[in-house]
């Protein structure tokens, strides 16, 4: 058997009382004391996310932003400098697969204006996803290197978030990083190391993630940790990040979103762009398979579902209408928030409109369930 992976904090969640374990190879808390509590400060004032078993990828090179546009969805030949933007990674097995989905950013130039982009994915697809990029390489122009365990990352979350990071800053730095807009980023200076920082994350709260070198994590991380502990901040394992993102309506590879998604049908159709920048068509690896879903619509899409009690659902579960099968449970929990279950599913489009009531099967019991919209918590 092959030892757990462990991030550059790993010393740092077992001194803290972290309860860890096995996630995609790594060894990660998944709480410390109250998965709910935990979100709640995340919703409240600010949650600590180790997220740093995430694949952090480089790509560099005169070529690099047509080569990398030329494998995703998304168009990135013409992101700015400072921009993210969230794409799918696919291949055209079987008409088109989707290997994972990622966040790419355009980071800024080298002193000779060679492009710079990073690729942040999940940690479970990280070796395939690499795997599948280096074989597409050019012969020349174009650098890829796996930066996933030279670097760490933390996510800091929550309406309190960018006033905690920004207090650890220089002044410059931290005006910088507050004029951040949504799926922009900065370099920085936070607690005395060189950070990259982006306006992004994965609880629909408001908040950054952090990469720094491995060799400064736990210094930045307790920084973080002990200026936010005042405010209402909590380190939060995977649980936590887990139900917040469910509250959000955010889909998670190998649940809401798998190899044979159609995009479109799952809410994800920002992700893919089918005509380039100049409305010619695009080329990337199962474009004409996604073009074909985009113009003749089916099969089940994504939905959100409230249920009458606060018994959670659970992956697999079925979704009944008298008594027949018509979808089923793709992620469910309780919600802190709302105070009752909530559950994301797959559903015959004849059964999707929100206000349908349906039946959800927990252990052979059925649990009245009612269609709503995505998200279920948007901040503010």
């Amino acid at each position: 058997m092959n030892a757990l992976r462990s991030t550059p904090l790993h010393a740092w969640h077992e001194a803290h009382c972290g309860r860890m374990v096995d996630f995609a190879g790594w060894s990660m808390p998944v709480q410390y004391a109250s998965i709910v509590d935990e979100h709640l400060a995340t919703r409240s004032a600010a949650g600590l996310f180790d997220v740093s078993h995430m694949g952090r990828l480089a790509i560099d090179g005169p070529g690099s932003q047509a080569w990398l546009e030329s494998l995703l969805t998304r168009r990135v030949a013409d992101m700015p400098v400072g921009r993210a933007r969230y794409t799918l990674v696919t291949s055209d097995a079987g008409g088109a697969t989707i290997l994972d989905d990622a966040l790419v950013t355009r980071e800024p130039d080298a002193a000779d204006e060679t492009p710079r982009l990073s690729m942040v994915v999940n940690a479970s697809n990280r070796e395939r996803v690499v795997a599948w990029l280096a074989s597409r390489l050019p012969p020349a122009g174009v650098s890829l290197r796996d930066r996933t365990f030279d670097t760490a990352m933390i996510a800091v979350q929550g309406p309190r978030a960018i006033e905690i990071v920004t207090g650890l800053c220089p002044a410059a730095d931290a005006a910088r990083i507050a004029a951040l807009k949504n799926y922009t980023a900065c370099t920085a200076t936070v607690a005395d190391a060189v950070a990259a920082v982006s306006r992004t994350g994965y609880t629909g709260e408001d908040g950054v993630e952090i990469v720094v070198a491995a060799s400064d994590a736990e210094r930045v991380w307790g920084a973080i940790h002990d200026a936010g502990r005042p405010l209402g901040l909590r380190a939060c394992g995977l649980g936590a990040r887990d139900t917040l993102r469910l509250e959000a309506g955010m889909p998670l590879y190998g649940h809401e979103l798998v190899a044979t998604s159609d995009p479109f049908a799952i809410g994800l159709g920002l992700a893919v762009n089918l005509d380039a920048a100049d409305g010619g068509p695009r080329r990337f690896p199962g474009v004409t398979a996604f073009r074909d879903l985009h113009e003749r619509p089916r099969g089940r899409v994504r939905v959100g579902l409230a249920l009458d009690s606060k018994r959670s659902a659970r992956e697999g579960n079925p979704v009944t209408r008298a008594g027949a099968e018509v979808g089923i449970v793709t992620s469910g929990s309780y919600s802190p928030t709302l105070g009752h279950a909530i559950a994301m599913a797959v559903l015959d489009r004849a059964h999707a409109a929100p206000g349908t009531t349906l039946d959800v099967v927990i252990r052979d019991a059925r649990q009245p369930a009612t269609v709503v919209p995505l998200p279920f918590h948007r901040r503010g």
